[in-house]
Order: C-alpha cells, then sequence, then structure tokens
C-alpha cells in the first residue's frame, strides 16, 4: 500500500482522478476499482506492491501486431477494475473485491522480467489505470533496464491518468466493447459515457506512444454494424489509415454465458466496414487459422506478415520493414524478435 498521486481534496473528501468516475471518497471509503481508498483525508493505492498474475506472453497476445513482431512480454495484474464488465473473461481477478497476492516491488518485478528473458512487460489482465502509480514505478525502471511497456486497457482514463502513463508507456491497445456503443456499455459495463476513451486515445498519440485499436464484437447485444463503422471511421479521421483496428470473437463467460461465439460472417461484415472507411490494416482476432490474422501490403495485396493464433508462422518483410514483394513500407514499430515460441507462467 502507498499514497496515490492521482487524487484531490475537496473539504472532507478525496477525489479519485485515476478515471472518468472521479470516485468522491469519505474516510474509509473504497472507489469503485476496490483498490483506492481514503484512509485519514489521503488516497492509498492497497494494491501497491501486490500481483495476483504474472506470465510470460507473446506480444501477439495482447493483441499487438505491429509492435516489435515475435517479442515477448512479463504480463502482470493486480485485483480490480474500473469497469464491471458482465462479459469479463478475467473476473476472478478483475471483480475480485479483496486485494489479494504476492508481495512485489517494482525493482523485483522489473528483475524478473530480465531474468525470464522478456522484451518489455505489459500491464494487463485487469485495467492497469487503476493501479496507474505502480506501474509507473515499475515502467521508468523497466525503460532504464531496456524493456519496453504496453497497456492492455479499457482507454477510460482522466487527463491526469494519460499524462501519467505518456511518462512510461511505448505503446497501448485500448479495447472498445460492443463497438462503442453507448447503450452497451452502459448496460453490460457500467460505463455511463465512452467519450473519455477518444480522448485518452488522442491524448497518447500525441505523446507519441504506439495505440491500436481492438474491438470485442458481441453477438446479439453488441454487433450494430453502424456503430462498427462510427469507430472505424473515427479512426481513420483522427489516427490515420495505417492505424490496426482488430475486431475481436467474443465467447460466452461470467455473466453472459446465456450468449453464443461470435459467428464468423459477423466478424468479416465487421472488418468490411472498417476496408471500406479507409483503413489499411484490419485484423479479426479470437480466430486461429482465419485469413485475416494476416498483414496484408496495401501496395500488392499479398500477405507480408502470416500467423497462426499467436505465432508468426511467415515473414515477408526486409530489414526496413518493406514489403519484398513490391518495396511498400508497412508501419511497424521495431524488428522481427527472432525468438522460439515458449512461453510459461512464472507464477499466479
Amino acid at each position: 500500500m502507498k499514497e496515490a498521486d492521482l487524487y484531490r481534496v475537496e473539504e472532507d473528501r478525496v477525489i479519485c482522478t485515476a478515471c472518468p468516475r472521479y470516485c468522491r471518497l469519505k474516510e474509509g471509503q473504497i472507489g469503485l476499482c476496490g483498490v483506492r481508498k481514503n484512509i485519514g483525508g489521503k488516497l492509498y493505492l492497497l494494491v501497491y506492491g501486490k500481483i495476483i498474475a504474472e506470465h510470460v506472453d507473446p506480444i501477439e497476445k495482447k493483441p499487438l501486431v505491429h509492435f516489435w513482431p515475435g517479442s515477448s512480454v512479463l504480463s502482470i495484474a493486480t485485483t480490480g477494475c474500473n469497469w464491471l464488465c458482465q462479459y469479463c473473461q478475467n473476473f476472478d481477478i478483475s471483480q475480485r473485491r479483496n486485494v489479494e497476492g504476492m508481495d512485489a516491488t517494482p525493482e523485483e518485478i522489473v528483475e524478473t522480467a530480465l531474468r525470464v528473458g522478456a522484451d518489455g512487460i505489459t500491464y494487463t489482465y485487469n485495467e492497469p489505470t487503476i493501479f496507474m502509480e505502480f506501474a509507473r514505478d515499475i515502467g521508468v525502471l523497466a525503460r532504464r533496464k531496456g524493456l519496453f511497456n504496453t497497456f492492455v486497457s479499457n482507454g477510460y482514463m482522466t487527463p491526469e491518468s494519460a499524462k501519467m502513463a505518456a511518462e512510461f508507456l511505448d505503446a497501448i491497445t485500448v479495447d472498445f466493447k460492443g463497438n462503442g456503443d453507448p447503450r452497451f456499455l452502459r448496460r453490460y459495463a457500467s460505463v455511463p459515457d465512452p467519450e473519455p476513451i477518444f480522448q485518452t486515445i488522442l491524448e497518447l498519440k500525441r505523446s507519441g506512444v504506439h495505440v491500436e485499436i481492438t474491438d470485442l464484437v458481441v453477438p446479439r447485444v453488441g454487433d450494430d454494424l453502424h456503430y462498427a463503422e462510427r469507430l472505424a471511421r473515427w479512426v481513420y479521421d483522427n489516427m490515420g489509415p495505417e492505424t490496426p483496428l482488430h475486431f475481436l470473437r467474443f465467447h460466452p463467460d461470467y455473466r453472459m454465458t446465456w450468449l453464443p461465439w461470435t459467428p464468423v460472417e459477423t466478424l468479416e461484415k465487421h472488418r468490411r466496414v472498417a476496408i471500406e472507411q479507409g483503413l489499411q490494416y484490419v485484423y479479426v482476432g479470437n480466430m486461429p487459422g482465419h485469413e485475416y490474422e494476416h498483414t496484408y501490403c496495401p501496395g500488392c495485396g499479398r500477405p507480408v506478415i502470416k500467423r497462426y493464433g499467436f505465432e508468426i508462422t511467415e515473414w515477408n518483410l526486409d530489414e526496413e520493414n518493406r514489403c519484398k514483394f513490391c518495396g511498400h513500407k508497412i508501419p511497424i514499430k521495431g524488428r522481427l524478435a527472432r525468438k522460439t515460441n515458449r512461453f510459461f507462467p512464472v507464477f499466479i
């Protein structure tokens, strides 16, 4: 536990400024996320120095496919979350409101990443915004040791937390849910308004953070093509046509086991809509073996990176990430990390 930085005091309350909920906490109260508490008129981060999960993953699992392809990351999480997603696949971590886990200092986490041969650290499984100060302290040390830092995030940050993230973050996957449809978010994630997500993306882009967008397409209740089109158009207009957009397949979990898996044709329709809006790199996810896992060259249309799930199976780019067939420059940050595909748990 450690005093937080992202808060202010107003009369008898502390106002948490980590996320747009701006929880107003009286003495002894804990924010919706379950990890930020008013103690003696100060806000404390209860999970500072305590992690519930730690695992070595391929970067493609995040998914980040235009950022150091083939690299590996040490993924870490705490308990808690600032969203209440009824479909969360990590609900045992994110929706847990007891602070639990293993004690680990920022120094120890960085040392573990180096020991297992990871290229970077990813803050994931639950929403890293809620433990931003802990992530910042880890991330600053990680950079000094030559490691990169990435978030898997819902993007629901305040300007203050986005600014702090930019101090150490190299890349982020911002994960929309249900095409960013406000009706879906209110009902199934208890999020009043998606607008702060868009502002976070813009702020991080301005700060030089590599951004990829994902969208969990939930069948029947969160698959409205109108909102998919709006999302794709916003990405094109504000982020540019080269920004990767991933449409992810939903699988039933937690409190939404009554829904089916997202039909393949639904994801393909979403991809087609995004391509029609001008985006050049649109993927489908959670579908190993599908042709739209691959990266296609906008210049000649041929596959320059083939994947099966999280594994790269074919690489047709030169040392400058240009297509070997036509020379078109593919916007990938970093080079292929030629490593064995061996990923294993450190502890859970």
